[in-house]
Order: structure tokens, then sequence, then C-alpha cells
């Protein structure tokens, strides 16, 4: 499983013209999920995007996480991160999820997110969305569960 997470003053995605999911000050996750993915890659990013210390604290430093800032998280999803981009000039997807283990384990990773004491919204899961967003800083990590060992 992969993240991009994003620090942000605020976030919205928007499906048509409706509001799917808006957070104030937070982060914003784009995850994509692979082939060989399971709960304990979504545990794992979970418990990585709750517990990451990557907002500042009083002297500026990167020093507390979402949880310390009381933040919230948008959530949503992005097969594109699977996209294989090596050879020719249109992506393969073949390493990503076919959708419905992909949508299993997004509502897995945010329900995990959840039992941590994080306010979660979200996408719509295989839907064209817009995401707005500030970033704050800016302020970009990527998560990989496959390279977590």
């Amino acid at each position: 499983m992969r993240a991009v997470l994003q620090r942000v003053s605020e976030a919205r995605v928007e499906v048509g013209e409706r509001v799917a999911g808006s957070i104030e000050r937070g982060l914003v996750a784009l995850v994509g999920i692979a082939r060989t993915d399971v709960r304990a890659d979504a545990d794992y990013l979970a418990d990585k995007t709750v517990c990451l210390r990557i907002f500042p604290d009083e002297e500026g430093k990167m020093n507390r996480s979402l949880l310390d800032i009381g933040g919230s998280l948008l959530v949503v999803s992005q097969f594109t991160l699977y996209g294989d981009v090596r050879k020719g000039r249109r992506p393969g997807f073949d390493r990503a999820a076919a959708p419905e283990l992909a949508r299993n384990l997004y509502e897995y990773f945010i329900d995990s997110v959840r039992t941590r004491g994080v306010s979660v919204q979200s996408g719509v899961f295989q839907a064209a969305m817009a995401v707005h967003l500030v970033n704050d800083g800016p302020v970009t990590f990527i998560l990989d569960s496959e390279k977590s060992v």
C-alpha cells in the first residue's frame, strides 16, 4: 500500500458538484492499493499516518503528530500510485489491486485511522474527483508499506 501525505491547512474533495469530504488543518492521504496488499499493510499505513511527527511545535520543528494537534485526515483513493511508467508512453497498472480488494482495504484503512482517534473524511471510491487543498509548508511525504521492513 502506498500513500502520499500532504500537510494541509484545509482541503476538500468534490465529486461532480457535490463536496464528498472536507477538512481543516490536517493531512490529505492519496492512497493506492497493490494486488498483494493485506490488512497488515493498511494498519501499518494507518499507524504511520496518525503518528508521524510532521507538524510544527512551538519552536517550529516537526515534532507533533496528527493526533497531537487534533487534526483531521482526508483520504482519497488513487490507483495511479501503482502506475508503472518505466516502459513506453502509457502507464501500466499490473501491480494495482482489483477494485473489490482495493475498496475493502481502502475502507479498512479509513476505519483503522478512525479507531486511532482521528476524524476522517473521504472521497468516493472509483469516482472522478477534484481535490482542492492548501499544502501547508509545503510538506509532502510518501509512505510505502512494502518498504516498511
